[in-house]
């Protein structure tokens, strides 16, 4: 697929400068070399497209309706894995999300961002709710259980890992922070880099709509 080919160079392109795209988790994270590796691992499974990625899930929204791929037909899907307390990684890159649709004009009304929480015990539904519609009012902010949350991360590809906080008794969450686009038909189409712009997005998705 075309989406891909492109998504792809544009990731082999930043992954040269970077060993694993993890999103920030403050001073005080320190991950070991085998998590480091099994996050470089895992995203050299994305790019090169390794084994099947994505696919349906269902999840809860911050209106507490439940929600996945199958209620988004019809619409690309801009989705992103992360957490409220993230410092920089999260919000910067739901800026962009947003940014993206507000470009696209009266055609961002067929696209459809998704945030998914990795923090399910802090990030409740009202809360994650609040917290994406600041970026964009029609952004939809999932949760589910810890075991809902790795299964969907697995699937996607997302490396995650909760990270104690010196002195303290809070953690932070190293993860890679891609976001992931999916088609009309709900099917994984392809990924942009961390600290994509919205200008870049709008151009790469506005030209996934044309032909529709």
């Amino acid at each position: 697929m075309p989406t891909v080919r492109w998504l792809q160079r544009s990731v082999a392109a930043w992954l040269a400068g970077t060993a694993t795209g993890l999103g920030a988790a403050g001073p005080d994270a320190a991950a070991g070399e085998p998590q480091r590796v099994d996050a470089a691992g895992m995203m050299n499974d994305l790019m090169t497209g390794r084994g099947n990625i994505g696919g349906p899930f269902l999840l809860t929204d911050q209106r507490g309706q439940p929600a996945g791929p199958a209620q988004w037909r019809g619409k690309i899907v801009l989705l992103y894995f992360g957490y409220m307390s993230c410092p920089d990684a999260c919000p910067t890159d739901l800026a962009a999300i947003g940014a993206a649709i507000n470009l696209l004009g009266p055609s961002g009304s067929e696209v459809q961002p998704v945030f998914i929480t990795l923090d399910p015990a802090r990030d409740k539904p009202g809360l994650i709710g609040r917290y994406a519609e600041a970026f964009h009012p029609r952004f939809a902010a999932l949760s589910g259980s810890e075991a809902q949350t790795k299964k969907v991360a697995t699937a996607y590809k997302v490396y995650f890992e909760k990270v104690p906080v010196r002195g303290t008794n809070q953690y932070s969450i190293d993860h890679t922070s891609f976001t992931y686009v999916l088609d009309a038909e709900g099917r994984f189409a392809g990924f942009f880099p961390p600290g994509t712009s919205g200008a870049r997005m709008a151009e790469r998705v506005r030209a996934m709509l044309s032909p529709r």
